[in-house]
């Protein structure tokens, strides 16, 4: 039944290999079964799966790489440049420039022509919006598409609409 040369807990029959816990119940723990007669082929997917298995392991296991003595160093972009000298003459200009833009703009903001322009334009701005929706209904309506769709009118009720919508949009 078994072979003399391997230990009391491991049983092998004539027809298969089984290894278990206890004598007693080999089939009710943990078993391997492997035939006698592939023993030589078994042996050899061990011996090729070990070391893959054991090398996707280390692949799938790695550390991330560390940059070394060069990690925790910043940058030349961090370093503040040099504080460069303060003129008076400069920076009195400056600030007189400063306060004759600012005092422009509040002249241009309010004068009356520019507050007639910037209404003019408002209105431009509705206007075009405007036409833009009636000539994008109109090819709506002419198409088949959209809000302005023609689906579902007769003949007669589409040429009707279509007519509205030109005469609207000012194409005719």
């Amino acid at each position: 039944m078994g072979s003399t040369s391997l230990p009391s807990f491991i049983q092998m029959p004539s027809t298969h290999s089984s290894f278990s816990e206890k004598h007693i119940a080999p089939l009710k723990k943990f078993q391997i079964v492997i035939p006698t007669k592939d023993t030589k082929f078994s042996c050899k997917v061990l011996h090729k799966s070990v070391p893959l298995a054991a090398s996707i392991a280390i692949l799938l296991w790695s550390t991330p790489a560390h940059a070394g003595f060069m990690s925790g160093i910043s940058g030349l972009e961090s370093v503040p440049g040099p504080q460069l000298p303060q003129i008076d003459f400069i920076k009195r200009l400056d600030e007189e420039n400063q306060k004759k833009y600012a005092e422009n703009d509040e002249r241009i903001k309010s004068s009356p022509l520019m507050k007639k322009l910037l209404e003019q334009s408002k209105l431009n701005k509705e206007k075009n919006r405007k036409e833009i929706e009636d000539k994008y209904c109109l090819r709506g309506a002419e198409w088949g598409v959209g809000d302005c769709s023609t689906e579902g009118m007769s003949p007669v009720e589409r040429e009707k609409f279509i007519a509205m919508l030109k005469q609207k949009a000012g194409v005719e």
